[in-house]
């Protein structure tokens, strides 16, 4: 007869190869993380020369005036004082501003990777007044150069601007400018000159579409700011300063509403510095051009506020993929802790090799896994990889507990997890508890199967014995 490790030892042996498995799933983990960046590398592609995030700004009224400056110089030892006019500009915001955009998805492919564009058809109407209390600002209006005044959009990437915009001012369509854009879009857009005696009203109509990817800001500005957007995507994402008041998110698409006042902003009609870019501070285009930064501090005005609507995809298969991975030392787990009570309680001896071979298998099913849901998405890989994990290991547990019942138990056991992980991946809320409440119940059917083994002892166990001479 010869003795066989203790069950307190097979579970040591059998904790440490798990353990050694980490390693190849920490190695899956930046695999996914690699491929995620190919894959933003690709979209970059697509959309280069098309339009990165937009950000939209405007109208605003820009208007030059003088103010007088006194500043004391050293001429020859002598102090003297001398007055200089500078021109300034004043930045004149609607008192009210209606924009209406229509933003249409499409759909780009490079290889394997696709990235979502889109073409924003805006229209809007504006109306332009000095203020009744104008005097308070501090500014003559004698100063004001009516004749320099300008009427600036601020697009962020004007690289997608298309070939139809138009700008009517009190029904005189007029010509547009390329540049000098406003402070919140970077610097970046189109004007026009405007004649205005600012005696009355001006009303201002306008149209222009822009090509961009994946998110559209709105920087309001002015007393009252309305935007109604519809789309045909059906996964919008709405973030920024101000939320829609009104929304409507269908399989169809989408409308939605923002309405945003000068009081909700904290911001005068009447501003003698142009504002800085909304938060993050920081906007970079998709061809990795960072954008110029126009800080607060620079400007003068303060930061603007804004709203955004993103067009997301429905499912991140990169994300998915990612949390997967991180159930995998589950799968490991329960896989060897069902070896391990065949081998302690049934006597189905299970080799080091073969619980790392199993654990092998376990960590190939989401390499299947990462490479299948590149090409046939997330849901069809899913049941690929886990439907040929699990045949083979069902076939190799077999051999390794000569009985197909007990083979039957892990195929079963496999199935159970793979269909278990699925629903943790979609039910993102509720993940965690599930998750628990299932880790207490395998411990605690362990701890039942397990209460009368005694993990020191030593079991005796058939053996060749060799004949001693006398």
């Amino acid at each position: 007869m010869t003795s066989e490790r203790s069950p307190g030892w097979k579970l040591f042996f059998a904790g440490i190869i798990g353990i050694v498995l980490v390693i190849p799933l920490m190695m899956v983990y930046a695999l996914v993380w690699d491929r995620q960046e190919q894959s933003n590398v690709a979209q970059n592609a697509i959309a280069a020369g098309w339009g990165g995030p937009q950000v939209v700004v405007g109208p605003v009224l820009v208007i030059p005036y003088t103010v007088n400056s006194v500043e004391t110089v050293d001429e020859n030892g002598r102090q003297t004082t001398r007055t200089l006019q500078l021109t300034k500009e004043l930045f004149l915001s609607p008192e009210t501003n209606t924009l209406s955009t229509n933003l249409k998805p499409d759909r780009k492919k490079k290889s394997i990777y696709e990235s979502v564009l889109f073409v924003a058809e805006n229209s809007g109407a504006a109306r332009f007044a000095l203020p009744a209390d104008f005097a308070r600002y501090g500014i003559a209006r004698d100063t004001l150069n009516l004749a320099g005044a300008e009427l600036r959009f601020g697009i962020s990437d004007a690289r997608g601007l298309q070939a139809d915009s138009k700008v009517v001012v009190n029904g005189t369509s007029l010509e547009l400018q390329p540049g000098k854009g406003l402070a919140a879009s970077g610097g970046s857009g189109f004007f026009t000159f405007v004649d205005w005696n600012a005696s009355s009203p001006m009303e201002v109509k306008y149209n222009y579409a822009i090509r961009g990817n994946k998110t559209l800001t709105m920087v309001p500005r002015g007393g009252e700011t309305k935007w109604d957007v519809n789309s045909s995507w059906p996964s919008p994402s709405f973030a920024g300063d101000f939320l829609p008041t009104k929304r409507n998110v269908k399989s169809s698409g989408f409308t939605s509403s923002h309405a945003v006042t000068n009081l909700a902003l904290g911001q005068a009609l009447v501003l003698t510095d142009d504002l800085a870019p909304p938060s993050p501070t920081t906007i970079k285009r998709y061809d990795s051009v960072e954008m110029t930064r126009v800080n607060a501090a620079s400007t003068g005005g303060g930061q603007s506020q804004a709203a955004t609507i993103g067009l997301v995809e429905p499912v991140d298969l990169y994300s998915q993929v990612d949390r997967s991975v991180k159930y995998g030392f589950l799968f490991i787990g329960f896989t060897f802790l069902a070896f391990l009570m065949f081998d302690v309680i049934a006597g189905a001896k299970v080799a080091a090799a073969e619980y790392l071979l199993t654990g092998a298998g376990l960590v190939l099913f989401f390499v299947l896994l990462l490479a299948f849901a590149e090409v046939v998405g997330f849901m069809w890989a899913y049941l690929i990889a886990g439907g040929a994990i699990t045949g083979l290991l069902t076939a190799y547990s077999a051999a390794v507990l000569k009985s197909w019942m007990r083979a039957r138990f892990i195929g079963g056991l496999l199935v159970g997890l793979y269909a278990t992980l699925y629903v943790l991946l979609n039910l993102e809320a509720y993940s965690l508890i599930i998750g628990s409440l299932l880790l207490f119940v395998a411990l605690a059917v362990v701890m039942w199967a397990t209460r009368a083994i005694d993990w020191g002892a030593k079991r005796e166990v058939a053996g060749e014995v060799n004949a001693i001479a006398a």
